[in-house]
């Protein structure tokens, strides 16, 4: 199987390779930082450490995931465009931009981001539409309800092929609004609307999301997920991670989504030479 992405104007060919992507949360209520990188400041020094520890996309947030309080439309927007204006003056990183609001992804792709990381699985109508109008590439990501919704006892007849099924759907309106398929990742979506035994369950079948031909994208870094099933705390997630990104890139995953940049770069090129070395045994 082969895979490739576009980033900016440039496709990168992901049979063997796999993207990096730094987390870099504009957000006071982190899970994960409780908002060590709010401040611009802060958050521009910890892209300029990602990128000279091997992160090849910089993913950008202005609204946690989870349940908290309400974020406006134009607080994310000041949250959001200033970083990614500053990243591009001082970065030579491309730029994710982690939102779910087509009016975010818009002005974040005039400042210079060039991939639309929507958790909600395009529920704005107007998403595509505008990463269309861009050329920007786009992650579509499983969850059952909606983000900041919590979802405690979530029920499928059949988890992966419901899951599948799901992302199958959203790749098809991508590329009817006019995205090409090497601008579309997918992402299963761990920990939205899934129980830990689930999320594991869908990293597990990695390869069968993969073989559908869409860039896959992993994003399990520190998640609760691996906190539940291995009974570690935030802190002392930084093993399991890796483990994850390891096994994920073995099975098909060619983004991992990540806090630790240093470690999951070398765990990345350590599996991609492992495959390649496969490849031409064979």
């Amino acid at each position: 199987m082969r895979w490739s992405f576009r980033l900016d104007d440039r496709v990168v060919d992901l049979t063997y390779r796999t993207l990096v992507m730094g987390i870099l949360n504009r957000t006071p209520d982190s899970f994960y930082d409780h908002g060590e990188t709010f401040e611009l400041d802060a958050l521009v020094r910890r892209a300029e450490e990602m990128a000279a520890l091997g992160a090849d996309l910089l993913d950008v947030g202005g609204v946690k995931a989870g349940p908290g309080p309400e974020v406006s439309e134009a607080e994310e927007l000041d949250r959001v465009v200033p970083a990614i204006e500053a990243l591009r003056a001082r970065v030579d990183v491309p730029i994710s931009v982690d939102t779910w609001r087509a009016s975010v992804l818009d002005a974040a792709c005039l400042a210079g981001a060039c991939v639309g990381n929507d958790i909600s699985g395009f529920a704005d109508p107007d998403y595509l539409s505008v990463a269309a109008t861009h050329g920007a590439s786009v992650v579509a990501t499983h969850i059952r309800l909606a983000p900041r919704v919590p979802d405690p006892e979530p029920k499928y007849d059949d988890l992966v092929a419901d899951v599948r099924d799901f992302l199958i759907d959203r790749a098809q309106r991508a590329e009817a609004a006019g995205l090409a398929p090497e601008q579309i990742a997918l992402d299963a979506g761990l920990d939205l609307g899934k129980t830990p035994e689930m999320s594991a369950h869908l990293l597990y079948a990695g390869d069968e999301l993969a073989a559908l031909g869409y860039t896959l994208l992993l994003s399990a870094s520190n998640k609760r997920f691996l906190g539940d099933l291995l009974d570690l705390q935030i802190d002392a997630r930084r093993g399991a991670s890796l483990a994850s990104v390891a096994f994920g890139v073995a099975h098909g995953c060619r983004i991992v989504r990540v806090h630790d940049v240093a470690g999951s770069a070398q765990v990345c090129r350590t599996v991609e030479a492992i495959l390649a070395h496969e490849e031409d045994a064979s």
